[in-house]
């Protein structure tokens, strides 16, 4: 088993010819990327909430039954239970419609412009930001592990 040393770490050195400007660009694209992530996080957890959600409506069914409910039961059983959350939609299918449609194709322009502005080193932005405010010499203050 390989040391830690061994891993591959990248080099987080700024490709000759890079300007300020496009280290920004670089930076503040992979930011945008991240909050896309947590939003698609957000997303499965709506989608595994509304699920969830649906699911207990079967308790709410029988109890409502078991209680002389019948009528409401039959409400929630064929008006509310398999509902779309939106049209023609239930929430795997908002899911797969944003990952194909919008985060791939995020995630690709990302990889494109870092690619080319950043000879594909990923948070170069941050790397030079870490390297002006760590203290040199300093422990846990150390460029790299």
């Amino acid at each position: 088993m390989g040391t830690q040393a061994d891993r591959q770490i990248p080099v987080h050195t700024r490709p000759e010819g890079v300007t300020d400007d496009e280290v920004k660009a670089a930076g503040v694209l992979s930011n945008a990327l991240e909050t896309v992530e947590r939003a698609r996080g957000a997303l499965y957890d709506f989608h595994q909430l509304i699920g969830h959600a649906d699911l207990m409506l079967d308790e709410v069914v029988e109890l409502l039954r078991s209680s002389g409910n019948d009528e409401l039961a039959d409400q929630i059983e064929g008006e509310l239970m398999g509902r779309n959350v939106v049209e023609g939609r239930w929430t795997f299918q908002l899911v797969e419609e944003f990952d194909e449609n919008y985060w791939s194709f995020f995630r690709e322009c990302e990889q494109v412009v870092r690619d080319k502005l950043a000879g594909g080193v990923p948070h170069l932005f941050e790397a030079e930001m870490k390297e002006r405010r760590r203290t040199h010499g300093l422990r846990h203050h150390e460029a790299r592990p």
